[in-house]
């Protein structure tokens, strides 16, 4: 891709995240974006197709940030607990940085079309494809988590962050519904299992 599209892609992706987090997704609409990001509107059409599948692009790239992110973390000697705290301050940034809106709207969305819940799936799984990774050199480590998968133990993990993800996006927070608190407690407890 010439260097010029690849510029006029990016100021268009950065104008849908904009908008996106300004309005929603429901309620954006592809011209919004071409003006904020300073295009015609055909440009959005010849990069993406849709507004649908500029919104996936736009997920996906983030995405596969985040993951790449959160796997280097996992990859290293750290204990299990420290990653896990280290797992929660990057929950903290990316509901900060919106990726925490783009994901929870794209869901939403894919609740009642099939071909964005089929993407919103495979980027799901990503994540509790990682967190097996990591559940299985966990279960190495200690006994009493044979009792499970390795795919169990990450859906143990990666829940609580979505739920925590869904109710902190409605408003309610730490004083009505504990779960960032929760969640870093949760660390505590591996850290008390790490040391014996």
């Amino acid at each position: 891709m010439a260097p010029v599209e690849q510029d006029t892609r990016t100021r268009i992706v950065a104008a849908a995240k904009g908008a996106l987090l300004e309005a929603g997704y429901a309620n954006v609409s592809t011209r919004g974006i071409a003006e904020a990001a300073g295009v015609p509107l055909s440009q959005i059409h010849y990069h993406f197709g849709s507004k649908q599948n500029l919104m996936l692009a736009l997920l996906d790239a983030e995405n596969q940030a985040r993951l790449a992110r959160q796997g280097a973390m996992f990859d290293t000697e750290l204990p299990l607990w420290k990653q896990w705290m280290q797992a929660c301050d990057f929950f903290d940034d990316d509901l900060e940085s919106g990726y925490v809106r783009l994901l929870l709207e794209m869901t939403a969305a894919g609740w009642s079309n099939e071909d964005i819940a089929t993407v919103v799936r495979d980027e799901l799984r990503g994540w509790f494809d990682l967190l097996a990774q990591v559940a299985k050199r966990a279960m190495a480590r200690f006994d009493g988590l044979s009792a499970f998968t390795a795919e169990e133990i990450a859906a143990l993990a990666g829940l609580p962050f979505l739920g925590a993800e869904a109710v902190i996006l409605l408003g309610l927070d730490d004083k009505q519904i504990a779960a960032r608190s929760a969640l870093r407690k949760i660390g505590e407890l591996l850290r008390v299992l790490e040391e014996r």
